[in-house]
């Protein structure tokens, strides 16, 4: 794999005043941004970089890009490199598997909770999920990024909706592990046709408290989708940097 540098010429957080905002705020910010770059492909497997870069470019102390690397590395997105500062680790297709198994356990539970509610229907937040993707052809989104974006909505508001916060918090940890592999399957636009006739199927399911239904109709999306990522090739990842939105 090609090693590239870490790009520059991003935006910056804004400089907090000295002594006023702590070390733990920054590293969080740190990690956040280097996470956004991950997750948006701005820096993709393979890539490396080093501390004193990233201090340069977001305008901090190396105190807190070393607190937020760290928490990145126990998350399994980079490594320490000896003496060559830090890179992006390569996908781990198993654990990605595992996360995808998790994810259905979680997303079934919470429909079929949703289908034995009967306030389910007037729900806002289900309402909200038809204005988006119950919607004419003509009026679909065809940017990848919405519509990934949209499509973790979708399914952590369903989770949500069921109503058990903790339920919804390890989904929501689960989302966040698996966004980077997520999104590539939106690259093309047979995918994104697919989710909105998926989520339009789930969703009317849901709203009639057809169970068994909206079970069978949830699995077969998320396998699919975990089928596509097991077809992800390095080509993808690089083509995926080249539409990766601006910082």
């Amino acid at each position: 794999m090609v090693t590239r540098t870490l790009r520059t010429g991003r935006s910056r957080p804004a400089k907090a005043p000295v002594g006023i905002e702590p070390f733990q705020s920054r590293a969080e910010e740190v990690y956040r941004l280097v996470k956004q770059d991950i997750a948006n492909f701005r820096l993709v497997p393979g890539d490396r970089f080093t501390e004193h870069e990233l201090c340069s470019r977001l305008d901090v102390s190396r105190t807190p890009v070393r607190q937020a690397l760290f928490r990145l590395q126990q998350e399994g997105l980079v490594e320490v490199m000896f003496r060559s500062g830090w890179r992006v680790l390569p996908f781990d297709f198993d654990k990605f598997d595992q996360l995808y198994d998790l994810r259905m356990v979680l997303e079934t539970t919470a429909v079929q909770r949703l289908c034995l509610q009967e306030v389910a229907a007037s729900s806002p937040a289900l309402q909200a999920l038809k204005e988006r993707w119950l919607v004419p052809l003509a009026e679909r989104s065809t940017d990848a990024a919405e519509v990934a974006a949209w499509d973790e909505a979708f399914h952590e508001t369903l989770v949500s909706a069921a109503g058990n916060a903790e339920l919804a918090r390890v989904h929501h940890d689960v989302t966040e592990r698996i966004r980077i592999i997520r999104r590539l399957d939106f690259l093309q636009q047979v995918r994104i046709d697919a989710t909105y006739e998926e989520h339009a199927k789930i969703l009317r399911a849901i709203l009639a408290r057809k169970s068994d239904r909206a079970d069978l109709l949830l699995r077969s999306h998320i396998q699919t989708s975990q089928t596509e990522v097991r077809k992800i090739t390095l080509h993808q990842v690089y083509l995926a940097q080249q539409v990766a939105p601006a910082a």
